[in-house]
């Protein structure tokens, strides 16, 4: 056997670095108190400081080319989590890893590169787009700032983008105002892929829309992961459009993940009791004679969590040890993962 055929083998099953790493990474918003407030509690105002936890030690790697669903009820810090992917909003605490190397720590041209490769598609698609601007320009104003084309090539470029995101490049000196809510979102998706990127954050870029447009805008994303090799965190409430489109699927409760796991094995064999109420919520036509059920309580405050296991007080299954020590996330199945004293 040749050298080069014993390096070949040597270095055939070395795992390609995750694109995108989180390691302990912790957001929060905090209310500082002004002078008058200030004031206030040296009199002996019962007020202080007001801190938001919105995302509470997270650590989650993406590989090349997956699809990760992020799923969780509305307050859990899904969409904080996904802006500190994207690079919207540093993290109090922790490490973004791009290609293994810490986003906080590159500069210049690396920097700028590896904002430019991760890209969000934003929710609302009134509101993400700026309605002072033609679709010309909130499509083309990024990939010209950065020499991704030029004045003379602005016209082509702009057209390529808008048909690849399914709309008519005739329309582009119109205003968002003058479209529907699927073609402003395909307009979000047209400016977001401008630029190249490679990694797409899409934080419920579906929810807004009536259900047939939604078909066509979630079919747009599979088309395009496999035209341009792109991975994507897909965050989501619904867990039927996560089923149909993720690899994986990560759960969210209050700021923690409490499971993840292959998206099949997450509908078969859900093991966190926040999972299995989420899912027992769902209505499906197989079994459309089981009673619906929901997830009972509200979701706490994140200005102050419950200590211990955050579900801990909406959990059937609750004990002692869950109101003290927080669970931690560990390996329960190949590549399944818990967050819950119940796996002992």
């Amino acid at each position: 056997m040749s050298a080069t055929m014993q390096q070949s083998q040597g270095t055939a099953h070395v795992p390609e670095r995750p694109i995108i790493e989180l390691i302990g990474i912790t957001k929060r918003f905090e209310k500082k108190l002004d002078f008058i407030g200030k004031l206030a509690q040296k009199l002996g105002a019962p007020i202080r400081e007001e801190i938001v936890h919105a995302v509470d030690n997270v650590n989650l790697s993406i590989r090349k080319g997956e699809v990760v669903g992020l799923v969780g009820e509305s307050g859990c810090g899904k969409s904080t989590l996904g802006r500190v992917v994207a690079g919207i909003m540093p993290p109090s605490d922790g490490e973004v890893l791009w290609r293994g190397r810490n986003i906080a720590s590159l500069h210049g041209a690396e920097a700028k590169e590896a904002k430019l490769r991760a890209q969000m598609i934003f929710q609302d698609p009134y509101a993400s787009l700026n309605p002072r601007m033609k679709v010309q320009d909130i499509v083309g104003e990024a990939p010209l700032v950065h020499g991704m084309t030029t004045r003379g090539g602005f016209d082509t470029y702009v057209d390529e983008q808008l048909r690849r995101a399914g709309l008519d490049p005739t329309l582009k000196k119109r205003y968002p105002h003058q479209f529907s809510g699927g073609q402003r979102q395909r307009i979000g998706i047209a400016r977001a892929l401008a630029v190249q990127p490679e990694f797409l954050v899409c934080d419920e870029s579906v929810a807004a829309l009536d259900v047939s447009i939604q078909a066509q805008i979630l079919n747009l994303f599979m088309k395009l992961r496999a035209d341009l090799d792109l991975t994507y965190l897909f965050i989501s409430h619904d867990l039927g459009v996560v089923e149909h489109l993720s690899d994986r699927v990560v759960i969210m409760y209050l700021g923690r993940v409490v499971e993840q796991a292959p998206s099949e094995e997450i509908f078969a064999r859900a093991n966190h009791p926040y999972t299995v109420s989420l899912l027992s919520s769902v209505p499906r036509i197989e079994a459309r004679k089981r009673a619906f059920a929901t997830v009972k309580g509200e979701i706490p405050s994140p200005l102050n969590p419950p200590p211990g296991c955050h579900f801990h007080p909406r959990c059937p299954h609750a004990f002692d040890r869950c109101k003290v020590e927080v669970p931690a996330l560990k390996e329960i199945a190949p590549g399944h993962l818990s967050a819950c004293h119940l796996n002992g």
